[in-house]
């Protein structure tokens, strides 16, 4: 197992008018950053479901950077709804025993490549202090879920 592997995988998914230019932009200038970061892009962030960011937990994913456009999202509605799926994400990972930290939901301009590179150092910070997920992830406890 590599240091990659041991520290974690994050996973970034960037709206082509937020996030991804960033991303784009820090490639285009030789920005350097860790190699355990797979970056998705989207046209918007409000298509992924919350079940999505579980089962990228479960299956390899240590954290999971929504890097978006935020109120500058060219889609009505687009950035409340993802806003909404991500909060909702936040309580299916607190049933499941999964540190909330892991996912992070932030606006990203089109020409931000530090926030772009903050946001990776501080996804490898975080996972640094506590590590890589567990798995299997357990289920969410009934009594959890049916309260």
């Amino acid at each position: 197992m590599d240091t990659d592997e041991k520290k974690g995988q994050i996973l970034i998914l960037a709206t082509l008018s937020g996030g991804y230019k960033g991303a784009d932009s820090a490639g285009q200038g030789h920005k350097e950053y860790a190699p355990n970061v797979h970056v998705m892009s989207m046209m918007t962030a409000a298509i992924f479901p919350p079940e999505f960011y579980i089962k990228a937990f479960e299956q390899s994913f240590d954290a999971i950077l929504v890097m978006y456009s935020g109120s500058d999202c060219p889609y009505k509605g687009a950035a409340e709804h993802a806003g909404k799926m991500v909060g909702q994400a936040y309580d299916m990972m607190k049933e499941r025993g999964i540190n909330q930290k892991r996912l992070s939901l932030s606006a990203i301009c089109t020409v931000c490549v530090e926030p772009f590179l903050e946001g990776v150092a501080d996804a490898n910070k975080l996972l640094d202090e506590i590590g890589p997920i567990k798995r299997p992830i357990p289920l969410a406890r009934e009594s959890e879920a049916t309260a």
